[in-house]
């Protein structure tokens, strides 16, 4: 499970590091690769090989003429991209994904359970501030919460 926020610094050739909490959850799995992709939110999304693919196995099930699982195919699937992490911990976002984030020097990850996000520090904050102020939103959430029996 992923969990928590970590601010890492991204270098000129797009390296990073993937936070040691992170690589634990890696260590459970049979390979030390993610599958990163392009987020619905500015940034991009890091699955573990195996959820990747049992997501992959549940898109394959789907009508593949249906409208919605085309464009999921097209904005999720396609960009999707194999990464090693190595024994340092450290990985390469790879240009489009970091154009997508409009990722800077400095970067988040953010652990939303299944996956892990990275973010521009700078976006990642202001995102998380709006969503404080939308009272919609955070109705929305609360509902969810007591739903989940928080």
């Amino acid at each position: 499970m992923f969990r928590g926020t970590y601010e890492h610094a991204i270098d000129g050739k797009g390296r990073t590091s993937f936070p040691s909490k992170f690589r634990e959850v890696l260590s459970g799995e049979s390979s030390p690769k993610l599958v990163l992709t392009t987020g619905l939110e500015p940034c991009v999304v890091a699955y573990t090989e195996r959820d990747w693919k049992a997501f992959e196995e549940r898109l394959k099930a789907m009508p593949r003429f249906d409208k919605a699982v085309r464009d999921l195919q097209l904005y999720y699937v396609t960009p999707a991209q194999d990464v090693e992490v190595d024994s340092v911990g450290r990985l390469l976002i790879p240009p489009m994904l970091r154009e997508h984030a409009k990722l800077s020097r400095e970067a988040v990850w953010a652990g939303t359970g299944q996956c892990a996000e990275l973010w521009d520090k700078e976006t990642f904050f202001a995102a998380r501030e709006a969503l404080k102020k939308d009272e919609n939103r955070v109705e929305q959430m609360t509902r969810r919460l007591a739903e989940l029996g928080l």
